[in-house]
C-alpha cells in the first residue's frame, strides 16, 4: 500500500515545515504553513469494524489486495455526516450486500501503523451474500473455529468471542507470518 504524505498547505499551496509551538501541552513539533500558520495535525482516521454474524456464524472476507490465506473482518470508513451505526451498516451492505438487523459496539482499538483508531461492532445481518469488486472472497465460520490475529481487528474479535463464552485462539506467530506473506509489510502488525 502506497503512504502519502501531505507536503503543501491545504488552505496557500506553501510547502509545510517542521515548525515548534508552544501548544497546551508544551512545546510542539508539526508540519506548519510558514506563510499563514495554518497546522497539519495528523489526526489518527476513525475507520469501522464489523463482526458480521450470519445465521450463527462469522463471515471474514478476503480483499483482492490481500494474499489468499488472509480474511478478516469487514472494515471501511467513515462518512462525513454519518454515525458509526449507521456507517458499519453502510460498509456491510455495501461491501457484502448483507442487511444489519442489530448492532453492539465491541470496542475501540488503536491500529498506530496506519494512523487509524479502529470502532468495531458486532453485527447480526441477514441477506444472499454478493461481495463488492473490492473483495474476492468470503468464509463462513462456526465461532468456535475463528482464529484471531494480533491487529485491531484481531483483538476485536478475541473480544467479541470472550462475550460469548470462547477463549479466544490466536494464530501462532509462524501461522500469522504465513497468512500475511505477500503483503509487503514488516512481520509485526
Amino acid at each position: 500500500m502506497t503512504q502519502y504524505e501531505i507536503r503543501h498547505c491545504a488552505h496557500c499551496g506553501t510547502s509545510l515545515a517542521w515548525i515548534t509551538q508552544v501548544e497546551d501541552g508544551g512545546d510542539k513539533a508539526r508540519l506548519r504553513c510558514p506563510a499563514c500558520g495554518w497546522t497539519h495535525w495528523n489526526n489518527p482516521t476513525p475507520v469501522l469494524a464489523a463482526i458480521v454474524e450470519v445465521n450463527g456464524q462469522v463471515l471474514l472476507a478476503r480483499n483482492a489486495a490481500w494474499p489468499e490465506k488472509m480474511f478478516a473482518l469487514i472494515t471501511g470508513f467513515m462518512e462525513a455526516g454519518e454515525s458509526p451505526v449507521d456507517g458499519i451498516a453502510r460498509e456491510v451492505k455495501e461491501e457484502t450486500n448483507l442487511d444489519v438487523q442489530s448492532s453492539t459496539l465491541v470496542g475501540v482499538y488503536e491500529f498506530l501503523r496506519m494512523n487509524q483508531v479502529i470502532i468495531a461492532y458486532h453485527v447480526t445481518a441477514t441477506g444472499q451474500v454478493r461481495l463488492s469488486p473490492e473483495l474476492v472472497d468470503y468464509r463462513m465460520y462456526d465461532l468456535e473455529k475463528l482464529k484471531c490475529w494480533p491487529a485491531g481487528t484481531g483483538y476485536a474479535l478475541a473480544d467479541w468471542l470472550r462475550t460469548r463464552g470462547y477463549e479466544p485462539v490466536f494464530f501462532t506467530e509462524q501461522e500469522n507470518a504465513e497468512r500475511r506473506r505477500g503483503l509487503g509489510l514488516p512481520p509485526k502488525d
